[in-house]
């Protein structure tokens, strides 16, 4: 919504008037064609062609949460882009991982990024990470529409929980249905390959070290077995984003980090082509 001061070098009454604590209400109220769900789309016979992102990996440590993704979108059988960027920090402690219309889901996280912004400065209080996850929730259910029309946005939300001090998962459905999950989780197409190697890796004493290799060993696994996951590719030197929530806040790992990372579970591969017997390192 723009504010235009070139006549009367006013604000519009609808910025000055008290309302909800919800940007998403306020677009809502006063321009709802901008929100993604409220967007009319063409006539057309089939499934719309767009770049889908997947895969997207969260592990809890007992000093908070892993998230991470693979850097491959596709659109069909064609890889689209080899190094997209899918995981984002929501706030300072919270971040969101992307699967699903690639274009449709970096609108909605920058719609939520601003949902809690907004938030934060109308209340002078942050949205518990129970709350964030519940607006997420609201954003994800008003694009059924277009997930009907098979643009789907399913996104992976985690974050450190400053009142139970411990990293929580939450996944979610094209519906807005929310769970909060477990120890792992993982969405996107290689998302069955990604838990199946956690599930073996995972333990509760996890360091940060740790938990950081299991995410890429189980995003090798999803790209082994997947063809829309993209594993690290040394040569262009693309890895995957990985980004750690802890007490301390949001951190997202350096690309050296991640390359050295990468290329230890690609040295320890080589050394057991069928994954790791025992242990992570």
């Amino acid at each position: 919504m723009e504010a235009n001061t070139r006549s009367t070098g006013r604000l519009p009454a609808a910025f000055l008037t008290p309302g909800s604590s919800s940007f998403m209400d306020f677009l809502s109220d006063h321009q709802p064609e901008l929100l993604p769900g409220k967007r009319t789309l063409p006539q057309v016979q089939g499934v719309i062609e767009a770049p889908h992102g997947t895969t997207i990996v969260a592990v809890t440590f007992p000093g908070g949460v892993v998230l991470a993704g693979d850097r491959r979108a596709t659109m069909g059988n064609v890889i689209a882009q080899r190094d997209i960027e899918k995981v984002f920090p929501a706030d300072e402690h919270s971040a969101v991982g992307i699967a699903g219309t690639a274009g449709l889901a970096v609108e909605m996280v920058k719609l939520f990024q601003l949902e809690l912004e907004h938030f934060e400065k109308v209340e002078g209080a942050q949205l518990s990470l129970e709350g964030k996850a519940n607006r997420l929730s609201t954003m994800i259910r008003s694009n059924l529409g277009m997930a009907m029309q098979g643009l789907a946005v399913v996104p992976l939300f985690a974050g450190y929980d400053l009142d139970r001090e411990r990293g929580r998962i939450f996944s979610y459905d094209v519906t807005g249905g929310r769970s909060e999950e477990h120890n792992f989780a993982a969405t996107g197409s290689g998302s069955v390959f990604a838990r199946g190697a956690m599930k073996k890796l995972f333990r509760d004493d996890l360091t940060e070290e740790e938990a950081t290799t299991l995410v890429v060993q189980a995003l090798y696994d999803a790209a082994d077995d997947d063809s829309a996951t993209g594993g690290p590719d040394v040569a262009r030197r693309i890895y995957p984003i990985i980004t750690v929530i802890t007490d301390d806040g949001f951190r997202r790992l350096t690309e050296q980090e991640a390359s050295e990372l990468s290329r230890a579970v690609l040295q320890r591969r080589l050394e057991e082509p069928d994954g790791p017997r025992a242990a992570l390192l």
